[in-house]
């Protein structure tokens, strides 16, 4: 069975530290999910933003990123989806006015694409109403 829903980089990034911006609920609902063989989906992409916030000094590390990123995004934490053809032409499908991040615009049609709900606090992608919310 696969996961219900896709991860914004900043939500697998707060679940990852144990961020408080991240309620108990979401932490215990994300936890849940993996426990059970389901785990989160994430963009590829977030791995490559994951690494852009280690070089730019925003994302400190205790481990070196070449150790993190791999335990962080093995197949028992989350199911990584790539950017594949079905991405690209969800991606052709958002509206021209939605947000200009290449990031954010490459998660919200992958979530498009494989139809799931999307965790994510971004008001961009919130109001946009392109892509299903996700609520724990």
């Amino acid at each position: 069975m696969k996961s219900p829903l896709l991860l914004d980089t900043h939500i697998w990034l707060w679940w990852q530290f144990w961020q408080p911006e991240l309620s108990a609920r979401e932490r215990d609902a994300l936890d849940n999910l993996a426990a059970a063989g389901t785990p989160p989906a994430l963009a590829a992409i977030s791995l490559w933003e994951a690494q852009m916030l280690v070089e730019k000094g925003l994302l400190t590390l205790d481990i070196p990123l070449g150790y993190w990123l791999p335990t962080a995004s093995a197949p028992e934490t989350v199911t990584l989806l790539p950017m594949d053809v079905e991405v690209v032409l969800a991606l052709d499908g958002l509206p021209k006015s939605f947000h200009g991040d290449p990031a954010d615009r490459i998660i919200v049609a992958t979530a498009r694409a494989h139809g799931l709900a999307l965790a994510t606090r971004d008001s961009n992608i919130r109001r946009s109403r392109t892509v299903q919310l996700w609520k724990p």
